[in-house]
Order: structure tokens, then sequence, then C-alpha cells
């Protein structure tokens, strides 16, 4: 019996099967594309039957919404982590950007589907800025570490929005041919972008 034979005759059984759904979609997207990825690909991934999936999701879309999601989990770890080791707030900036343009370069399909799922919606997802403690708070919060007036809602988001756009905007441009020599110059990916970001010293515009 063929493998996709096997997965369409396997019962519904599995211990966390929207996990393994997204880690198997997630790993498609990685590996193949986002061309490669059907709810029938993702069930064979995972081992399941064909209609397993819509236990938890009713098409491709819900599906790619869930794979954002962990996306956004992912990139806010990585802020977390970014501005807990930083040694000053100034400095935090700058490494908070650092990890975001890493985790773009690490998980490119995944870091796609985020913004592809994000940009025809009037409200940002949730994991972004739907709490207290989300990746755009902590954005927000490091500012005013650095000395922002947490007072001043409409300058804070100005100054957020324009760290997490630069961040973006390297992350787009970071493979560009035309920063090899910088990057070697500077001994390697990691030190050009913490380079470049020191140069827009965000902390440094606050008002």
């Amino acid at each position: 019996m063929s493998n996709t034979q096997a997965a369409e005759s396997r019962p519904y059984h599995h211990g966390d099967l929207r996990r393994a759904l997204i880690d198997a979609a997630t790993r498609l997207l990685e590996t193949e594309g986002p061309s490669a990825l059907s709810l029938r690909a993702v069930a064979r991934e995972a081992g399941v039957s064909p209609a397993a999936p819509y236990h938890h999701f009713k098409d491709k879309s819900e599906l790619l919404d869930a794979v954002a999601a962990e996306g956004w989990t992912m990139l806010d770890n990585a802020i977390a982590k970014a501005r807990a080791e930083a040694a000053n707030p100034a400095e935090a900036l700058d490494e908070i950007g650092v990890a975001y343009v890493c985790f773009a370069r690490q998980n490119p399909a995944i870091y796609r589907v985020m913004y592809d799922t994000a940009r025809d919606k009037e409200d940002f997802p949730v994991e972004v800025d739907g709490g207290g403690d989300s990746a755009y708070c902590k954005v927000r919060d490091t500012f005013i570490d650095a000395g922002a007036n947490p007072n001043d809602l409409q300058e804070l988001e100005l100054a957020t929005t324009a760290a997490w756009c630069s961040a973006h905007g390297l992350a787009e441009m970071a493979n560009f041919k035309q920063f090899e020599h910088l990057k070697a110059a500077l001994g390697g990916e990691v030190e050009f972008f913490r380079a470049v970001f020191k140069r827009l010293g965000l902390a440094g515009h606050l008002r």
C-alpha cells in the first residue's frame, strides 16, 4: 500500500492534530513553497486522513492564519530574547531589529505568510499588538525605557512604526548582492544588520 493510501485509510486519531497540521504546513511552506500547500498535502505530510484537517480548519485560508499566528509567536519570542539580553534600552532597540531581520531570514516562507495574511485585514493580528506583552508592545515599551514620553501616544506609535518599518525594510533587502562587500568588511551578515540599525539610531530621534 502506498503512503498516500495508508494515510487516507487511517482513522482520525491524533494526540494533537491541530499542532501536527500547523507543523506540517510550516515544513511544506519552507521546503516547497506556498504553491505546494493544500489541506490534502498537509494531511499527507502529517500522516493523517485527507478529512482530518477539516476538524480544525474549514479551508486553506484558516490554516494559513494559524501558521501566521505561529510565526508571530516565534517573532515575539525572538524580540523578547533580544530585549532581555541587551545592556541598555538603546542597544535593545538595535538588537530587536537584528532579531527581527534574522527571524525573517531564517523563516522566509512563514514570514511571507505572516504579512500576506495580515495585509488586507482592517486590524493587525492580535499577536502583533493585541495585548500588553505583544511584539508591538515590546518595541513600544523599549522606546519608553529609552526615554520616550509614555503619555504621548501618537509619538510612541510613530516611533514604534518607524522601528518596525526599518526592520521590515532591511529584512526585504538583506540578501541584495550589493551589500556583500559590507557584510564581508564588517565580519558577517548579523554584524551588517547591527551596523545598519546603529546608523538609524532610532532611540536618538526621540523628542
